[in-house]
């Protein structure tokens, strides 16, 4: 009896056999995903109240691309992928000058106004919690804002990304007046 017992390979002084599979070495994540915002909504139906969950993400590249999206979803998990798809197919590109916005611009979505204008060297992104989320993934360091009106999340991301759209390259900017000018001059 004895020597079965010292020929079992589960001894506790045998080396164990682990099945389990390598994993395999992660990826590194193009974009930045960020969730601001995780509510709970309620739908009324005969029989109660239906419960979902709203989820609202900012996916940037750390460079000029930044998007915001909006989904339910039946759990927290499956609102934020949701969300995630949105904000992916819906991405814009922002002109980054010497890590600060080309120009000033104001933006107002429903009831939500968003103030953005450029910053000197130095003075970091000054904002409040949304627009502090959606620059925070961008190449912007150097930034000044100023949410006015309603405090809903959403229609602040989208007052804030709305007023990232309007900016335009600085070349494009100075020339602006220029083109018009030759446009009148033609008529």
């Amino acid at each position: 009896m004895a020597e079965q017992a010292t020929t079992s390979t589960h001894s506790p002084r045998a080396p164990r056999r682990d099945n389990r599979r390598e994993a395999a070495p992660a990826e590194p994540k193009q974009f930045e995903e960020l969730v601001i915002n995780i509510d709970r909504v309620a739908r009324v139906v005969k029989g109660g109240r239906r419960f979902r969950f709203k989820a609202l993400v900012v996916v940037g590249d750390r460079k000029n691309k930044v998007g915001v999206g909006v989904a339910k979803g039946a759990d927290v998990q499956a609102a934020i992928a949701k969300a995630t798809d949105v904000a992916k197919k819906n991405m814009i590109t922002i002109p980054v000058l010497n890590d600060t916005i080309p120009h000033d611009a104001e933006v107002k979505v429903s009831g939500a106004q968003v103030l953005i204008k450029p910053a000197a060297p130095g003075t970091g992104v000054i904002a409040g919690g949304v627009v502090r989320s959606i620059i925070g993934v961008t190449s912007i360091r150097n930034m000044l804002s100023k949410s006015l009106g309603s405090t809903n999340k959403v229609n602040i991301a989208y007052a804030t990304i709305e007023a990232l759209k309007t900016l335009v390259p600085r070349d494009e900017w100075l020339n602006a007046p220029k083109k018009a000018a030759a446009k009148k001059d033609t008529k």
